[in-house]
């Protein structure tokens, strides 16, 4: 039997990636993390009713169909998405927010039109700087606080897809059906679901999820000074073996995952001596753009003690992954090696 997802809070829904499903480079649908600031719609909305619409400052406003959309230029692009949060519980001192250990991250194969083409299509004036995103969803809680968030231009018209299919299939309703934005190797948080209306403004849309949360800041600081989470933090995860796992001496098949967002992984390293030392791990399965790396290190190992595993990347513009994550208010972008490290013991 395969592992269930790791439910955190039901209202909204937010669950995890079971342990096993990232050892693939395919996450499956069914088992892609969950992450939600509001209901799920309760059921499919229907494509003959649905509408984008596509306004600001933009030559000619536009309403499209769902079949205008399909009718569009096809494009399909693999990307590893991660809540903001993921690797909150790690960290060494508490922050607030769902406790993600590993799991909320995930990589699938999108299908969809570019942002760039819809836009192409009303026409940008020249005050266009930002573009926001607006679901049909409806938020819980009293406040009735919709999830709207927004992206610079550059970024619009570069690499982010509104997509109509994940893994082959139409889009999952929970995932956004039928329409989602999905800004390339930036975490899910600028990847707004169940897509019903695009703004294009002179600047960034303000509101709670733009200035209060989704912002790294420290406990001293005001949060609309701090910086805006975008892209995902160089990062290398170990899925197996497990923490606290018990195994025989022998070779130990070590896997793991690494990403980077926007860069590319150049390479991934693996410590079974708590960082004493560094060997390189294997890099196996697909290599593409804005998509996870999966490798494997087969470890050699006959001393009967306890062990901390720990992998570390690096990435082709020279970065490598630090040791310990920089802390702050929310949990955000925890990318630390030795909050990832992983204790087993050999027997």
């Amino acid at each position: 039997m395969k592992d269930p997802m790791r439910v955190m809070t039901e209202r909204p829904l937010n669950a995890e990636t079971p342990l096993e499903s990232l050892r693939s480079w395919i996450t499956p649908n069914a088992v892609f993390f969950d992450r939600n600031q509001g209901a799920i719609p309760p059921r499919r909305i229907s494509l003959a009713r649905w509408r984008l619409s596509v306004e600001g400052e933009v030559a000619t406003p536009l309403t499209l169909s769902f079949d205008q959309i399909r009718r569009m230029p096809r494009a399909i692009a693999a990307d590893t998405l991660e809540c903001s949060g993921n690797g909150r519980s790690l960290l060494a001192e508490k922050s607030a927010g769902n406790p993600w250990t590993i799991g909320g991250v995930g990589n699938a194969v999108w299908g969809g039109v570019w942002l760039r083409d819809v836009l192409g299509k009303a026409g940008l004036k020249p005050s266009a700087g930002h573009v926001a995103f607006e679901g049909f969803d409806k938020p819980l809680g009293s406040a009735g606080i919709k999830f709207i968030r927004s992206i610079p231009l550059a970024k619009a018209l570069s690499t982010t897809l509104l997509a109509y299919e994940m893994n082959g299939e139409p889009l999952p309703l929970k995932h956004g059906y039928p329409l989602r934005a999905l800004a390339l190797g930036w975490t899910g948080a600028n990847c707004v679901k169940w897509l019903q209306r695009i703004a294009v403004s002179d600047r960034p849309c303000a509101g709670f999820f733009m200035d209060n949360v989704y912002r790294v800041f420290q406990k001293d600081q005001d949060p609309k000074t701090g910086e805006v989470v975008t892209g995902i933090k160089l990062k290398s995860i170990i899925t197996q073996p497990v923490p606290g796992e018990t195994l025989p001496a022998g070779t130990v098949g070590v896997l793991g995952a690494a990403y980077a967002g926007e860069a590319e992984v150049e390479r991934v390293e693996v410590s079974p001596d708590g960082g004493a030392s560094w060997s390189p791990a294997e890099f196996i399965g697909p290599h593409e753009p804005f998509a996870w790396r999966q490798w494997q290190y087969l470890w050699t190992v006959d001393e009967k003690k306890d062990y901390l595993i720990m992998s570390r990347a690096a990435d082709a513009q020279g970065r490598l992954q630090p040791m310990q994550a920089a802390w702050n208010s929310l949990g955000y972008g925890n990318n630390g090696v030795r909050e990832h490290a992983v204790k087993v013991t050999i027997v």
